[in-house]
């Protein structure tokens, strides 16, 4: 373990990594834009467009234990730069969809994309969790993980003007039906936004095929076979209770996310165009990064299972006014709630690799898995669909109180073992 500052040695490649979890962060959020687009263009139920995120994220539970056996395989720089080509063929997949038209061949291109993004997840977040001292690793991963609030925040601007804003169900005030000519030019307006996005996740993957990034070292890999057999991952709470809590959490996150345009749409809400709420949908993601960084800065002083703690309380109390009242003050309390669950991934993540030593690889592969909890989002779905909109986001309140649950007493550590630290 070297003497001087992690981060100062590591900065260039954190650097590097932040425009990773950015680019991520501004795909995953364009189908906030794209899901009710497809809605339209499809003529689907609420159950049906939230499917389309669950195939996304039935991706992190395909691709994880994939990705982490590539990893070993090939190393961490050419499996960074694997992902951003596999994403970048998935985009262009996007554009061939958009021509047939075809829902099938959109489910299929969203799968490859997620796949792609979930190998640069498995191999950046534990990196940037073990980068530096193990005291501050949840401060430091709350601050990259701003850089992927920042594309989830411009991502809605680039949605609304190049998808919803040049097509006609997006800019038709209320639900509109279509006539077959009109879904198909509304169908070929994703062209282009996924085109541009293809050219620049091609430059990202060359920029860092040839940056030297530094190796994680032996301090951060898998415990030999053999010694491997004196530890259980499943000894440790902070891991068990940490898995659902990113699962739940996804659930929570992403179900505010792709309903937030059509419920903002509704008359007794905002009365918007879907073009207009994908502006709003900004506000989100931007209180998202805004509470990323303050989060960032509060746990350099602050203990972060309390931290996450306030703010599932925060997220808990919006999410009700949400539900219970009408107009713009439930859609601002909708959006504020974004500002709640900035910290609450990045925070969960370090607290459940908290104390799992040369265990940390396998637990971080464990978590990220658990991102397909937003597969779930399925399940909102089909309760705005009998339940109506508005009442199916007390779903969004119940995990938040499983979150409170994992502050207070989840997230404590059992069977420590030494922290890892590269440097």
């Amino acid at each position: 373990m070297a003497a001087h500052d992690p981060g100062t040695r590591y900065g260039p490649a954190l650097t590097l990594l932040a425009s990773l979890f950015f680019m991520w962060g501004f795909i995953t959020v364009i189908n906030n834009t794209l899901l009710p687009h497809l809605r339209s263009v499809f003529e689907l139920s609420y159950t049906q467009t939230t499917l389309i995120e669950s195939v996304w994220f039935i991706a992190y539970f395909v691709a994880s234990i994939p990705s982490a056996k590539l990893i070993e395989r090939i190393g961490y720089q050419r499996s960074l730069v694997t992902g951003l080509l596999v994403m970048a063929a998935g985009a262009l997949g996007m554009m061939l969809a958009a021509s047939i038209p075809s829902y099938g061949v959109t489910l299929l291109m969203l799968f490859v994309i997620a796949s792609g993004i979930t190998l640069l997840q498995v191999a950046a977040n534990p990196y940037v969790a073990v980068v530096g001292r193990p005291e501050t690793a949840s401060s430091r991963l709350n601050l990259v993980q701003a850089m992927n609030s920042a594309g989830t925040m411009l991502a809605p601007m680039f949605g609304a003007y190049l998808i919803l804003g040049r097509s006609k169900g997006g800019t038709a005030q209320g639900e509109v039906v279509l006539t077959q000519a009109e879904r198909l030019a509304d169908a070929q307006s994703v062209i282009l936004p996924y085109g541009l996005v293809a050219m620049v996740l091609v430059v990202l993957a060359v920029v860092i095929a040839r940056f030297p990034l530094p190796a994680m070292g032996a301090s951060a890999t898998r415990l030999a076979k053999e010694e491997r057999k004196k530890h259980s991952l499943w000894a440790h709470r902070n891991l068990v209770f940490g898995i659902p809590a990113i699962f739940i959490y996804l659930i929570a996150e992403i179900g505010v996310a792709n309903l937030f345009v059509n419920f903002v749409s509704q008359p007794d809400i905002a009365n918007l165009t879907h073009e207009q709420a994908g502006r709003y949908l900004t506000f989100l993601w931007g209180g998202m990064m805004v509470g990323r960084f303050a989060g960032s800065a509060i746990m350099q002083r602050f203990d972060a299972g309390k931290v996450l703690a306030a703010f599932s309380i925060g997220a808990f109390l919006v999410m009700m006014i949400t539900v219970f009242t009408h107009g713009e003050v439930a859609m601002w309390s909708l959006i504020l709630v974004g500002l709640f669950h900035s910290i609450m991934f990045p925070t969960i993540f370090t607290l459940g690799i908290k104390g799992l030593g040369p265990l940390t690889e396998e637990g971080s592969g464990l978590l990220i898995m658990a991102i397909a909890g937003g597969a779930l989002v399925v399940v909102q779905g089909w309760l705005a669909d009998h339940f109506g909109l508005q009442t199916s986001f007390l779903l969004t309140a119940a995990c938040e109180l499983y979150i409170l649950f994992y502050a207070l007493w989840g997230s404590r550590p059992t069977h420590a073992l030494p922290d890892q630290q590269i440097g």
